[in-house]
Parts: structure tokens; C-alpha cells; sequence
């Protein structure tokens, strides 16, 4: 597979966790601020979710999306890390180690892939700096 399908799903993947993470994390939180946050946080995921299936269909691939056990590990911890501690500080540090994990991933993917087109390096780029002004916005809810 060429670094463009690659750097493509790898985002793919990323915007998809980020959404299901928060789709899931949307049904637990009370506080309307947090929720909104994000709320705004899921709709930047989705529209850099669209963008890639549109970029994958256009060269002719079918995203290659998270497998069903990541997804169902992913449910687990959370409902697990959430079972006895829901406010906006501990669902905040749960966010920041998500999108912390995912600046590294992503900077790692961009140095590998870094022959894709400019087009493509330009929406990882994207995304990690979503994930690192996520860092930041999850920041404020710390206690």
C-alpha cells in the first residue's frame, strides 16, 4: 500500500476512535459546558473523518476502519475508568492521555509517510493540531 492509502487510514482511524470515544463519553457526562466542548470536539472529528473517505474514495480505496475487539477494549476501559469517578476533571485526563497518545502517533505516521501528497500531510497536519488544541481545551477542566 502506498503512504498516501496508509497516512490516510491512519487518520481515518484516529477521527473514528475520537468519535466513538466521545459518542460514548456524550452519554456519561452531566456538566453542559464539558459536554459541549465535546460536543464541538466530535463535529471536528467527523468532518476530518468525511474528508478522508472522501480523499480514500477518490483513489479508489475503502477506509480501513477500527477493528471490532480495539473498539470493544476502548468501550470496556472506558466504562471501567468511569465507573466510580464521571466529573469533567477525571473524563478530562482521560482525553488528554487519548489525544496525547494520538500526537505521538500521528507525528510518527507524518515522519514515515512523509513522501504522501502535500494534500494528505496537510490533513494529518490538521489533525494533530486538533488533537494538541484538544490537550489544551480538556486542560481547563483539570482540578
Amino acid at each position: 500500500m502506498d503512504g498516501n492509502v496508509e497516512l490516510l487510514n491512519y487518520v481515518h482511524q484516529n477521527a473514528e476512535m475520537g468519535q466513538d470515544t466521545i459518542r460514548q463519553l456524550l452519554g456519561i457526562v452531566k456538566d453542559e459546558d464539558f459536554k459541549n466542548m465535546l460536543k464541538s470536539q466530535f463535529d471536528e472529528y467527523r468532518l476530518i473523518n468525511d474528508i478522508t473517505n472522501e480523499k480514500l474514495d477518490g483513489l479508489g480505496k475503502d477506509p480501513k476502519d477500527i477493528g471490532a475487539v480495539t473498539k470493544a477494549r476502548t468501550h470496556i476501559a472506558i466504562n471501567l475508568k468511569t465507573l466510580t469517578d464521571k466529573s469533567p476533571s477525571h473524563i478530562s485526563e482521560m482525553m488528554i492521555q487519548g489525544s496525547t497518545m494520538g500526537i505521538v502517533d500521528i507525528t510518527k505516521k507524518m515522519k514515515e509517510y512523509s513522501n504522501a501528497d502535500k494534500e494528505i500531510i496537510d490533513l494529518a497536519n490538521r489533525l494533530l493540531t486538533f488533537e494538541q488544541r484538544n490537550v489544551d481545551e480538556c486542560k481547563k477542566y483539570l482540578q
